[in-house]
């Protein structure tokens, strides 16, 4: 009797062992090429949710269609491969093709177009609710790098998948011009459509930062293409800094994101596991969430005292949560706090709002179920009126800051919460 065990380069073949006859000599097949393990990082990427139906509707209306959008890389390396995410659909999701380039942002033109492939193959169908890797390419990248990922769909869905919040130019051309250099007649859209993540490998990029939150990190009140949210001031101190910049960082904000409950995407304890921690070597998660919480609360109608500490209560076991997930993966969680919101005409927060907001935010400075914390709250609120954002860096809704706010709030990220001595310092824990 012949017994075989197949291994992922060779198959062995040992004869007579079952039969107790002599030990004969083992004699591999020719070993296939050995794949290079590598250590892949997200240089960028969003977070994943139904896309507006009306823009979904725009794209399904015009047929078979290339979506042309341009992405801003916080690290790089010497390889790139494309992630792309059917997860909201309901439907299976045909590629026809995909092209990688480098881009100019708010431009449809782009260089060095190349084709991607799935397996080998130009073409591929994601099953819904699924996400797929695209085969990596060599490609060399660093910080501040913008890419260009063209898709072909020769039948975009209607329920789609995508982050809406983009701040930036997405184009759209009918038929098949993914391989164009210049895009003929291109109409203009918001947002990103299946594209979850462009990760990096080689370089010595060491591993990424997962920026979690609502729309103060998905950066409402930006100018499309500036690239001026806190994660990206945060990212270029990063890149700029010997001791981090190994470190990439991925903004996985949502506008109008609660922890508790859905709202305009699913909520932070939902999503969480996909978007932090089933990310390839993340080390940190910066957890930015809660106004939305608090606004809702009282929008339609005041909330009784119960009422509010019950939400206080629900946060704080949230947050220890969400500290038991990372933890045991390995991911340091750093919390950050609240901003204020007071004088915000669609929330209406009142003082009991407030008082509820500073419980919050007390519970997030002093607990230790965070690795650390980032203060953001008095990075910018307003001295004389802590309730309320510093006028200089209030956008005008008293809600998002504009982009002096989300620079002051990049700045106060402190560095040393990140790099090797950081991870030390928690490894001895």
């Amino acid at each position: 009797m012949t017994k075989r065990w197949r291994f992922a380069t060779m198959t062995i073949v040992l004869a007579g062992l079952a039969t107790g006859g002599s030990s004969q000599s083992l004699h591999p097949r020719p070993a296939a090429r050995a794949v290079p393990s590598l250590r892949w990082v997200p240089a960028w990427g969003s977070a994943q949710m139904l896309a507006t139906a009306a823009d979904a509707e725009r794209i399904a209306a015009l047929g078979p269609v290339t979506i042309r959008q341009i992405v801003h890389l916080s690290a790089g390396g010497t390889m790139v491969r494309v992630r792309l995410s059917n997860v909201m659909g309901d439907t299976p999701l045909r590629i026809g093709a995909a092209r990688l380039a480098r881009g100019v942002p708010g431009q449809p033109q782009v260089t060095g177009n190349r084709a991607l492939t799935f397996n080998g193959a130009t073409a591929t169908t994601i099953p819904a609710g699924a996400e797929i890797y695209l085969d990596p390419v060599p490609l060399a990248t660093q910080a501040g790098d913008d890419l260009a990922i063209s898709l072909f769909l020769p039948k975009p869905a209607t329920r789609h998948t995508g982050h809406p919040g983009a701040r930036a130019t997405t184009f759209l051309v009918r038929g098949d011009q993914s391989a164009a250099a210049t895009l003929a007649a291109p109409e203009k859209i918001g947002g990103w459509w299946d594209l979850a993540d462009v990760e990096v490998a080689g370089g010595g990029t060491a591993g990424a930062i997962v920026a979690i939150g609502d729309s103060i990190t998905d950066g409402r009140g930006v100018r499309d293409d500036g690239n001026a949210r806190w994660t990206d001031v945060f990212a270029r101190r990063l890149a700029a800094n010997p001791g981090t910049a190994g470190l990439s960082v991925v903004n996985a904000g949502i506008g109008g994101n609660r922890i508790l409950l859905d709202g305009n995407g699913p909520s932070l304890m939902a999503r969480f596991d996909r978007d932090v921690i089933a990310r390839p070597n993340v080390r940190y998660a910066i957890v930015l969430e809660g106004v939305n919480d608090l606004g809702v609360l009282t929008r339609d109608a005041p909330a009784n005292a119960a009422t509010q500490r019950a939400l206080i209560a629900e946060i704080t076991a949230s947050h220890h949560e969400l500290a038991a997930r990372t933890r045991s993966h390995g991911i340091r969680l750093i919390g950050a706090t609240i901003t204020p919101l007071v004088g915000n005409d669609y929330y209406h927060a009142s003082a009991q709002t407030e008082a509820t907001r500073q419980a919050i935010n007390a519970m997030i400075r002093r607990s230790a179920v965070f690795d650390a914390v980032i203060d953001f709250d008095a990075a910018i609120r307003d001295p004389a009126h802590p309730d309320r954002l510093l006028p200089a860096y209030d956008s005008g809704d008293h809600l998002h800051p504009n982009e002096a706010g989300y620079r002051a709030m990049g700045e106060a990220v402190p560095l040393h919460l990140f790099g090797a001595s950081a991870v030390r310092a928690h490894r001895r824990r």
